[in-house]
């Protein structure tokens, strides 16, 4: 049988080391050589002798959405094999974070990451309970995080003499050294999105950057 899909573009080959890589960019391969930790319900193939356990339900075992600030359930995944893994045809980017690296990320763009990766949820300073709370999670330790945006991401850089404003619908992540607040601008509230009244952005001050993707959030599909 002959076809474009069988060219090296699209075939899945043997892990030559442990650890994620981008299959493509909608998917990430894992080679499993003892734990890692994923979204559950990401997971669309894998091969070997792997076991998938759900974490626990407490805050422990969750990461909070900004927006909903409902809980993103995690499955740990054990064993010796290779993983796939993806979220409605998403654009997946791997992070490679050093020791001392740290950076806050929106639950609902967390793909995987490597066990050797540690999160803490934790409300946005100055954001109070407007945009459901803005709880997010900042990772920290040394190891590989899989994130995963509707569209092409864009990078913003933040000084300390240039604030940047954000859509709280629209951030996915930032470096963890910015002070966060919230800022509302009546004037051009009319104009955001086709609303109308007070329009609300996230401010982010000090040095370093923010992701955003360029779309609005959509209400995901409950984890059973």
């Amino acid at each position: 049988m002959k076809s474009d899909l069988f060219s090296s573009e699209h075939m899945a080959q043997p892990a030559t080391a442990p650890g994620m890589t981008l299959q493509n960019s909608k998917s990430i391969k894992y080679a499993v050589n003892g734990e890692m930790h994923a979204r559950q319900g990401s997971m669309i193939a894998f091969r070997g002798n792997l076991q998938f356990e759900r974490k626990g339900q407490g805050i422990g075992g969750m990461l909070k959405r900004a927006v909903t600030g409902e809980g993103l359930a995690l499955m740990a995944v054990r064993g010796q094999g290779e993983a796939w893994f993806a979220h409605e045809a998403a654009n997946c980017f791997i992070l490679e974070m050093d020791q001392g690296d740290q950076i806050t990320i929106n639950g609902r763009n967390v793909l995987c990451f490597d066990a050797t990766l540690s999160y803490e949820i934790k409300t946005v300073k100055g954001a109070g309970m407007i945009g459901g709370g803005l709880f997010n999670s900042v990772f920290t330790g040394y190891g590989k995080l899989g994130l995963m945006c509707e569209g092409t991401p864009i990078v913003i850089p933040v000084t300390g003499a240039q604030p940047v404003y954000v859509d709280t619908d629209a951030v996915v992540g930032w470096s963890q050294q910015l002070t966060t607040s919230l800022h509302r601008s009546q004037s051009v509230g009319s104009m955001v999105r086709g609303g109308s009244g007070e329009a609300v952005q996230l401010m982010l001050q000090g040095e370093g950057f923010v992701i955003v993707r360029p779309s609005e959030a959509r209400p995901e599909k409950t984890s059973n």
